[in-house]
């Protein structure tokens, strides 16, 4: 149930796509709440519908029924007009698995923060400029690497620029959509202890999309497990680790262990 500190707050979630027999559920009765400062974790394997789900309630898909609000507000629909349609993109940001495809390959780095910047705060050319810098130190970035084109950064630095990108909106909602499943080992933790470091000064809460449970348990207190669409299991995400309840979710913790993978390690290698 939502309470006065629900920051977002989904109720009975449903996307199906095509018609007839060529219709498809992806989504399938979802609900949660997202508390303000908290961290959720959405887990399952692909085809679950997680990210459909993560793409409705940034606006890039409409439901078909069920709603979603953010801070009392409904935002079932598509916004009308560029004013609210900032506004919803400036209050819930979303990072991907993959940041190369969405960065622009002939921009600076340091004017990727910049334009976003641009887009949703007044600030002349000096602010924007220590802005930047601010951003940049925030995510471990460097002079050089804030001039640099994305195809000169390694895959965990290019994950630091599309966090920096994310937080230059100034959002209240962050969506990472397994956005360290592609970088190995020793960067996840770099990333997952960064994201750690970001929630605790800058207050911001997380939507953590993933499938591997040992990940999620570093940065989310409360998950919900997906299966074909539907919410099989939901909880704290320690008690969904130690504990499951759901067959599928039993699945995926016994699938997580991988050779030289601690999920202790993640908090040690700070």
């Amino acid at each position: 149930m939502a309470s006065d500190t629900t920051l977002l707050s989904v109720r009975d979630l449903t996307k199906v796509f095509g018609r007839g027999r060529n219709q498809a559920t992806a989504v399938d009765g979802v609900s949660f709440d997202l508390e303000q400062g908290g961290a959720m974790g959405i887990v399952g394997e692909s085809g679950s519908g997680k990210t459909t789900t993560a793409r409705m309630i940034i606006g890039l898909e409409t439901p078909t029924s069920g709603s979603i609000r953010f801070r009392g507000e409904d935002r079932t629909r598509p916004a009308r007009g560029v004013k609210t349609l900032r506004e919803r993109g400036r209050s819930i940001q979303i990072v991907f698995q993959d940041p190369y495809t969405s960065l622009d390959r002939r921009q600076r780095i340091g004017d990727c923060l910049a334009e976003v910047i641009g887009v949703h705060f007044r600030m002349d050319r000096d602010a924007t400029k220590a802005r930047v810098r601010e951003l940049a130190d925030l995510v471990g970035l460097d002079e050089r690497q804030l001039n640099a084109l994305p195809k000169s950064l390694s895959g965990g630095q290019r994950q630091r620029v599309a966090i920096a990108r994310a937080l230059a909106a100034e959002p209240e909602v962050l969506i990472l959509d397994e956005a360290v499943s592609a970088l190995d080992v020793s960067v996840q933790a770099q990333i997952l202890n960064l994201l750690s470091d970001i929630r605790e000064s800058q207050g911001v809460s997380y939507l953590f999309i993933s499938h591997d449970l040992a990940v999620i348990r570093q940065v989310t207190e409360h998950s919900i497990v997906m299966r074909h669409g539907e919410v099989v299991e939901q909880g704290l995400t320690a008690d969904l680790l130690d504990d499951p309840q759901h067959p599928y979710t039993r699945q995926l913790r016994d699938s997580v262990p991988r050779e030289g993978w601690d999920p202790a390690s993640v908090t040690a290698a700070r």
